[in-house]
């Protein structure tokens, strides 16, 4: 049976409640879907920012702002620094963008004082729930990583596998992408995609079956699997996570779909010590509602894990 953002909500009101820290939250949009959240059982929330902004916004949308506690401050740099420092100190499990340019936000994540290092590699990771397509697809890395090393896509690879495990996927199939599924020498994505099978296949990738380079059709269409005769392979048109290039092959197969199909989908950040939130403006309220869901459950997948 397929998983949807459906049961990953559900997941995640069987589980301890966890704490949603935004930072500068005076943001309209952001606020709704926080609301939402609320309302919804995900999680609660600390608002940092200008209070006096926050519960105008708040009462022009009709939304209880006393549900939430509040902390003024009306620096945005201090603002996203005293947020992020909750999630620092374990009084917040996820960490979310508000009203801020991204640089900014980032520069918090990334703090050497309060901030969520981990000491990996950052990177990110978008689930899409398709029309058509009979499970959940993991997009990686789509908007952060940009042109990763093979060192990067061995550290993606184990930045997403908790992520699929935490939305009920044991045993992930990643696919490697590339434009053909033969491993060309004179084609370093197809070279590096053959090389993180062999390292998955020496035991040096844990907790997931590599299969690459596969190209996009052979990844997620079984029909096309089928009819090209393809052997031998572990992936059969059946992958989990869809392993990109580089940010440009990710980042307009993302878009293509977004804009021209209904889909459901929710993105965190990972590779840092809680999930990171990191919405676009352009963004839908069920995105932003489902990335909340998301950041949720992989929360408590990371508690699991560092218990």
């Amino acid at each position: 049976m397929k998983i949807t953002f459906n049961d990953i909500v559900a997941k995640s009101q069987t589980l301890s409640k966890k704490v949603l820290s935004v930072a500068v939250a005076q943001d309209e949009a952001v606020i709704e879907a926080v609301a939402e959240a609320k309302k919804k059982g995900i999680c609660d929330a600390i608002l940092v920012g200008d209070e006096a902004k926050i519960k105008e916004i708040a009462a022009g949308m009709g939304v209880d702002i006393s549900q939430f506690e509040i902390i003024n401050e009306p620096d945005v740099i201090q603002a996203s620094l005293t947020a992020v420092k909750l999630c620092h100190d374990g009084k917040a499990d996820m960490y979310m963008k508000g009203l801020l340019e991204t640089k900014d936000f980032l520069r918090s994540v990334l703090d050497k004082e309060v901030g969520l290092r981990t000491g990996g590699v950052l990177s990110h990771v978008c689930v899409f729930d398709i029309p058509g397509v009979e499970k959940l697809l993991f997009f990686t890395d789509v908007a952060f990583m940009t042109y990763p090393t093979l060192e990067d896509k061995v550290n993606i690879i184990k930045n997403t596998i908790p992520v699929c495990n935490a939305c009920g996927i044991e045993n992930p199939k990643v696919a490697p992408l590339a434009a053909v599924e033969v491993v060309n020498p004179k084609m370093p994505v197809c070279v590096e995609a053959d090389e993180l099978t062999k390292m998955n296949e020496r035991g040096e990738i844990t907790g997931c079956i590599v299969d690459g380079p596969l190209s996009l059709d052979l990844a997620i269409d079984p029909e096309a699997a089928k009819h090209k005769h393809i052997e031998g392979r572990k992936i059969q048109g059946d992958a989990d996570i869809l392993l990109f290039p580089d940010i440009h092959a990710g980042n307009l197969v993302y878009k293509a779909i977004v804009h021209t199909t209904k889909v459901e989908n929710g993105c965190i950040l990972t590779g840092t010590k809680v999930p990171v939130i990191l919405t676009s403006r352009s963004d839908t309220f069920e995105t932003k509602v489902n990335s909340i869901a998301l950041a949720a459950v992989v929360a408590h997948e990371i508690k699991k894990a560092n218990a």
